[in-house]
């Protein structure tokens, strides 16, 4: 089958990775998505299907230090930061990583990387 763009393909991957992770209350689904602008991150408890944190670049918590940081991949280790720390106010350690379908380098890597530096397992 001949896929018409990349976000086809990233929807076929993200699909296929799904089946695999699901996220339980003792270790809830940190789940990541990318804009061309911005980044979000939420951890998810499929069992109840319930957002239990979230992070974003847009959030206005975040905004001066986004705003005062240059490149994306800084904006993403700060997002990760900051959900590690909401997670830790909930009790939450251990998250298993879903990259919904991007590659794991550049600013998935870097938000994953800023998650761990807070210590949040994964």
């Amino acid at each position: 089958m001949i896929l018409k763009n990349n976000s086809e393909a990233r929807q076929k991957v993200k699909v296929r990775v799904r089946k695999k992770i699901t996220g339980t209350p003792e270790r809830p689904r940190l789940c990541v998505f990318r804009s061309l602008l911005h980044i979000y991150a939420q951890i998810v408890d499929d069992s109840q299907g319930k957002t239990l944190v979230h992070s974003s670049s847009l959030l206005p918590a975040l905004s001066e230090q986004v705003h005062s940081v240059k490149g994306m991949n800084e904006v993403a280790k700060i997002v990760g930061k900051d959900i590690a720390t909401k997670a830790k106010e909930k009790n939450i350690s251990t998250v298993v990583f879903d990259r919904s379908g991007y590659l794991y380098h550049g600013n998935v890597k870097a938000l994953a990387d800023g998650a761990r530096e807070s210590g949040l397992r994964f």
